[in-house]
């Protein structure tokens, strides 16, 4: 019996250990996704004890709790922060087989020192020890991104964010990795939701443009990216429901959006019109300035509209959507195609059953000298446990060219994420691994070193121009 989570955890052969520890373990991170603070990197929080920096905003961790029975005030209610970790502690353990059992405890040993298994008996142990270490100044948001060997950290934000932390980081000269804005407009592209026009507004605001129509929103929004673009900005990011294709003039388009403005209920088809121009348009423009494109669809949100009203977006009530029409999605992508405009695209999708239709879908569009230029994106959210990892990387290697992934990102809220930066990696060179022990794959170190060197670390760093 192997020990609990020792140095050979996911490591199931000999290739797969030499890898991972010789390889692969101090590669430097480019965090190309993710959804921490700029402004807490800004101010270099101080968390006061582990709650805070481990249970605040992780819908990840609310949503066991809650499947154990936990009163919502010991989740995002007003019961005080030690009694909130003491009943995260009591239900981790019951969460055998979930990444979050995994990931937790990753976090406890690389941040804090412990070695053991968290539960209602150790919880006092591990309360202590985390509150004590966290009043080193090694734990401030920027030394934990330092520690983690982080070089490129890319937020998620709005294109009417001012970006003011941003713009004061890179100005830092004490900060010695680089914290950079990620384009994500889904409140421009969102024409359905309540409070659309309200946002036009604002985006109008930031940009001093007057929207009043299709023409003039473009141009807001070519402003905006611009301003992303001289901060850094690379690579933009979609969260939908699925690809839309409903093409039609720009004439149309401009009625559609009128209409919305002035607060009229749209029709399905007028949706699908605004948001598959809103997309179309949007892809021109990462093209036209060498970004990357992200897509992340095959998800239904909110469901628990009790809960939505009481508590708000992502705090644990999504889950995965209706079927992904596919055939748009390769109808969107050759509208870009024809024209020379398709930008490098990541796409993500939430069903686990969708690895095989991405693959053969964005092998039709690769090419134009880039390596790679189309990824499917590593196993996101519902799907990011030892499973949906190995099958993605499974159905990268079947369909399409393993040895230009651009690997792993957090998507996480959680300055303690980066470990999952370590999951990944060992899955990773356990399966190299197991290719090269039952003779599918030769042991050819070079080589071996280069495919894993690249999908950790050096393909993402060139796909992105780093």
């Amino acid at each position: 019996m192997k020990s609990f989570m020792g140095r050979n955890f996911l490591l199931m052969n000999d290739i797969a250990k030499e890898l991972y520890h010789e390889v692969a373990a101090d590669l430097p991170i480019i965090d190309y996704h993710c959804h921490i603070s700029a402004q807490e990197i800004w101010e270099d929080r101080k968390f006061k004890n582990i709650t805070e920096v481990w249970l605040g905003g992780d819908h990840y961790k609310w949503r066991i709790m809650r499947a154990n029975g936990v009163d919502e005030k010991y989740i995002t209610g007003d019961a005080e922060d030690y009694e909130k970790f003491r009943k995260f502690a009591e239900t981790l353990p019951l969460a055998v087989g979930n990444p979050l059992y995994h990931w937790s405890h990753l976090e406890l040993r690389r941040y804090f020192g412990y070695e053991g298994a968290l539960n209602a008996e150790t919880a006092d142990t591990v309360w202590e020890l985390c509150n004590d270490r966290l009043k080193d100044e090694m734990m401030s948001a920027r030394n934990i991104i330092r520690r983690s060997n982080v070089e490129v950290v890319c937020t998620t934000d709005d294109p009417a964010d001012t970006l003011e932390f941003h713009d004061l980081l890179q100005k830092d000269r004490t900060v010695d990795f680089r914290v950079l804005p990620a384009w994500r407009p889904d409140k421009a592209m969102n024409i359905e939701l309540p409070g659309f026009s309200e946002y036009i507004e604002r985006l109008g605001n930031a940009a001093h443009v007057n929207i009043t129509d299709w023409k003039t929103l473009l141009k807001a929004l070519d402003k905006r990216l611009s301003f992303f673009a001289s901060l850094g900005c690379f690579v933009s990011d979609h969260g939908i429901d699925y690809v839309p294709y409903e093409p039609a003039d720009e004439k149309t388009v401009d009625q559609v959006f009128q209409k919305a403005l002035s607060g009229a209920i749209l029709q399905e088809k007028e949706v699908r019109i605004y948001k598959t121009a809103f997309l179309l348009a949007m892809g021109r423009e990462y093209a036209k300035r060498g970004m990357a494109m992200q897509l992340h669809f095959g998800t239904k949100r909110n469901n628990n509209t009790a809960m939505f009203e009481k508590l708000g977006p992502d705090t644990g009530y999504d889950s995965i959507g209706a079927a992904v029409p596919y055939a748009e999605l390769a109808n969107f992508l050759n509208d870009l195609e024809k024209t020379g405009e398709l930008p490098k695209t990541i796409v993500y999708s939430l069903h686990p059953g969708d690895n095989a239709e991405i693959e053969t879908i964005l092998g039709c569009f690769q090419g134009g000298e880039i390596v790679g230029k189309m990824q499917h994106g590593s196993a996101w959210w519902f799907n990011d446990h030892k499973n949906g990892m190995r099958a993605q990387l499974e159905s990268y290697a079947a369909s399409g060219v393993l040895g230009t992934f651009i690997g792993m990102l957090t998507d996480s809220r959680s300055f303690l994420s980066y470990t999952r930066h370590e999951y990944f990696r060992r899955i990773l060179c356990n399966y190299i691994g197991e290719l090269v022990e039952n003779g599918e794959y030769p042991y050819d170190e070079r080589m071996l070193e280069k495919l894993v060197e690249g999908i950790c670390y050096y393909n993402a760093k060139k796909y992105f121009g780093l």
